[in-house]
């Protein structure tokens, strides 16, 4: 993934995490594996955590403590209702700007094409 896709996919990548999230409950560590499998092979286990933390803070997961037969116990999410909501509005807008974004790159082929 190179730099543009990188910055771009950190301006969506809460939204991303809260879909995983909608789907079921998981850890750090399984989503971004999940992800890596997904093709986004670029993203740093710590970026995830950081955005956990924050998602947390901002009340939109509920956290559970789980044991884990290797080390300490994991931290487990889960969409919550203010998660389901938030994500809700992400989905609605990026809709609203993909229809966007994709009408503007048509009109400029199409532009191109009568040149």
């Amino acid at each position: 993934m190179g730099k543009l896709a990188t910055e771009m996919l950190k301006g969506t990548l809460e939204g991303v995490v809260l879909a995983i999230l909608a789907g079921r409950s998981a850890y750090g560590y399984e989503i971004t594996a999940w992800l890596r499998e997904q093709g986004f092979t670029d993203i740093a286990e710590g970026t995830i955590y950081a955005l956990l933390v924050r998602i947390e803070r901002h009340g939109l997961v509920d956290v559970e403590k789980v044991r884990s037969a290797k080390g300490p116990p994991r931290k487990v999410y889960s969409l919550n209702a203010d998660g389901q909501e938030y994500l809700s509005e992400f989905w609605t807008n990026w809709d609203f700007l993909a229809e966007r974004i994709d009408h503007l790159h048509n009109q400029i082929n199409q532009q191109k094409q009568g040149e």
